[in-house]
């Protein structure tokens, strides 16, 4: 059996796995999956009625296996942030980067997850969606929108919903660094998962956005997503970057200054080298060919050896230099045939 799960995208775009909140389906990624969907293959999917987040975890690494995704960047929110942060323990090698929303390292004390399944168990969810909806939104909350997630909440099959609450009880991480790129975001008015339970967690950036309680990513959808996708863009373009420039190239020039390497990663690699209108061979010859023509050698030469690994051949690049020529200028071309000459003897 397979989770019940959403995928779209570009086929060949990195992909972005969400998980959900307890309470919620798939759809409370909406806005999120707007935002992506045209650069990053944006994976969803729904919990299924088990008693811990380890069983949870284990559904979300079978249905990547399923999928054939090796690796992923993944945000969680809530439920769906221990199910991130557990994965991270289990299966690091499967995950680039990893974001968590609205989360904490335990939802102590158990007794008020037990109390709350065994409600939804003898009362059904109508009894426990008002407090709920409560929790999770701000009094200044757009009322269509507060509305969409009550009727999310209503909806939730009893028994899963119950299960899941009966693994938050039981849920407990230990403080330890994770080992890939780590963002939490928290509501500034989350009364579940309040920002210092957020700041518990190991991670290399802390982010508070104001004006929301639990539903963070759906309140505050657009301070969310000028979160979320710097960050994302950043992994995607690291990825792209050393598979075009090498790792031994990329090593060295992260080892400068972190700031501008994180502009470079997140401007140049994230948001155009991953663009879907153009295939790396194009961008290499338009990339060379601006290079010439600004007379920037060091980076010339940096850029016909990523070229040939992008798949431009030896006669494919004498063409580039000669067209240079024409529109760039003879002296420029005749510089650029020299940087050519010795990256190809190399």
């Amino acid at each position: 059996m397979t989770v019940n799960h959403r995928i779209e995208g570009p086929d060949d775009a990195a992909v972005v796995m969400f998980a959900n909140s307890l309470g919620t389906t798939l759809e409370m990624w909406d806005a999120q999956a707007e935002a992506l969907h045209d650069r990053y293959r944006v994976l969803r999917f729904d919990h299924r009625a088990h008693r811990t987040v380890q069983a949870l975890a284990k559904d979300a690494l079978a249905l990547l296996d399923r999928l054939g995704i090796a690796r992923v960047a993944f945000c969680g929110l809530s439920l769906g942030g221990a199910v991130g942060m557990t994965l991270a323990r289990r299966a690091p090698e499967r995950l680039e980067r990893l974001v968590l929303a609205a989360t904490a390292l335990e939802f102590q004390p158990a007794e008020q997850w037990h109390e709350r399944a065994a409600t939804v168990r003898s009362e059904g969810m109508a009894a426990i969606a008002p407090a709920g909806v409560q929790r999770w939104f701000t009094p200044n909350a757009a009322p269509e929108l507060v509305a969409r997630f009550d009727a999310m909440l209503r909806s939730q099959p009893v028994e899963g919903y119950a299960a899941c609450c009966e693994a938050l009880a039981t849920y407990e991480l230990h403080a330890e660094a994770f080992t890939m790129p780590t963002l939490t975001i928290a509501g500034a008015d989350d009364p579940v998962t309040p920002p210092e339970k957020l700041a518990a967690i190991p991670a290399d950036r802390h982010v508070v956005i104001g004006g929301a309680r639990h539903m963070v990513n759906a309140e505050q959808a657009e301070a969310f997503n000028a979160i979320l996708v710097p960050f994302l863009d950043e992994g995607a373009g690291m990825r792209v970057r050393r598979e075009v420039l090498g790792d031994a190239h990329v090593d060295r020039a992260t080892a400068g200054d972190p700031d501008f390497q994180r502009f470079i990663t997140r401007y140049a690699w994230g948001e155009i080298w991953t663009r879907p209108g153009l295939d790396r061979r194009m961008r290499s010859a338009i990339t060379i060919t601006a290079l010439v023509a600004l007379g920037h050698e060091n980076e010339l030469a940096m850029h016909l050896r990523a070229g040939l690994r992008n798949g431009l051949t030896r006669d494919e690049i004498k063409e580039i230099l000669l067209h240079s020529a024409i529109y760039c200028g003879v002296p420029a071309a005749n510089s650029a045939f020299a940087v050519a000459r010795k990256v190809l003897e190399e």
